[in-house]
């Protein structure tokens, strides 16, 4: 559920990269943990709030509106702090490729495969982008190169992956095409981060100042799509509107504000272990809220999916030189 510009050097995780500006350290009025916690829970919940709002809308109107109301609360946030919108065509071609992969294509595709599976699973399948992340840098990115660990961790991952969707039954009772554009959505977000790396990073904006011109332009994207897809809903139901209000202003606006904070105060490293968090956050309310089944083997591959994205992000600890 990324939606941030500007990575950090090395970044690849589900996360969004750290700021290229920094800003400075401020006395915070919430501890970080509970920002975290936070962060976790608003990010976990977004899968359901996808889920709601596809009961009653179609699936580009929640993404069109997801974008429209986080886009809202950016130009608020950008207001108060008087950033100002990043000079220059090029870099906002830039952004226009960067809102596609990191906005524009996976929300739709999440809100395009809860038709179909369970907003459970798609919060597993959220998980898997670090993987995705780590195949693509290798191929990619001259500068990542692999280890022992992080090859063990891609493989383990996607042994998660067959786990959860059951591989050892011929994905019986499975919706391929959902799952399919579930992980596509997953893959979308790596795509997006490696262009942003090699087109973006060193930027002199602030992160505040990208991400904004992003999802505004995602945003435009959406509004030139979903006419042609789609015609006004005959009614507007109350739950699933708000559904879709939460899951731009919280998921998406607020969200980001929340990260960048997080990776401003504590780093990087920490700000993206809230990765780890959202399947289960999303699994616990899809069980409890939605009433979604739950095998064995979805929280057990689920584990795996996570135990083996930690290890492609892990590094080699340096050894000491002699004297």
């Amino acid at each position: 559920m990324r939606t941030t510009t500007s990575p950090s050097p090395r970044s690849s995780s589900t996360t969004p990269p750290r700021p290229t500006v920094a800003p400075p350290a401020t006395r915070r009025a919430l501890d970080w943990r509970v920002r975290f916690a936070l962060l976790s829970l608003i990010w976990g919940f977004s899968f359901l709030l996808i889920k709601v709002g596809t009961g009653a809308y179609a699936p580009f109107q929640v993404t069109f509106g997801r974008l429209l109301f986080g886009t809202a609360v950016l130009a608020v946030a950008m207001a108060v702090k008087r950033a100002g919108l990043p000079r220059g065509a090029r870099t906002w071609g830039h952004l226009t490729v960067a809102a596609f992969f990191l906005n524009a294509l996976p929300f739709s595709l999440f809100a395009y495969a809860e038709l179909t599976i369970p907003s459970t699973l798609a919060g597993i399948c959220n998980a898997t982008s670090p993987l995705w992340g780590m195949a693509l840098s290798l191929v990619a990115l001259s500068e990542d190169r692999p280890t022992r660990r992080r090859v063990a961790g891609l493989g383990m991952g996607f042994v998660g992956v067959l786990t959860v969707l059951g591989a050892w039954q011929g994905f019986s009772g499975l919706d391929v095409s959902g799952t399919a554009m579930a992980l596509l959505a997953s893959l979308s977000y790596p795509i997006g981060w490696i262009y942003v790396r090699r087109t973006l990073a060193g930027r002199s904006e602030s992160h505040l100042s990208l991400t904004g011109a992003q999802l505004f332009l995602a945003t435009l994207q959406l509004a030139l799509v979903t006419p042609l897809f789609t015609g006004v809903p005959a009614a507007f139901p109350v739950v699933p509107l708000l559904a879709v209000v939460a899951l731009g202003a919280l998921g998406t606006g607020l969200a980001v504000l929340l990260q960048y904070g997080l990776v401003a105060e504590v780093g990087p490293t920490t700000g993206q272990m809230v990765t780890y968090f959202i399947p289960v956050i999303a699994t616990a309310a899809g069980v409890t809220l939605l009433d979604e089944q739950l095998t064995w083997n979805t929280p057990v591959g689920a584990l795996i999916v996570l135990a083996g994205a930690a290890l492609t992000q892990s590094r080699a600890r340096p050894t000491a030189r002699q004297p």
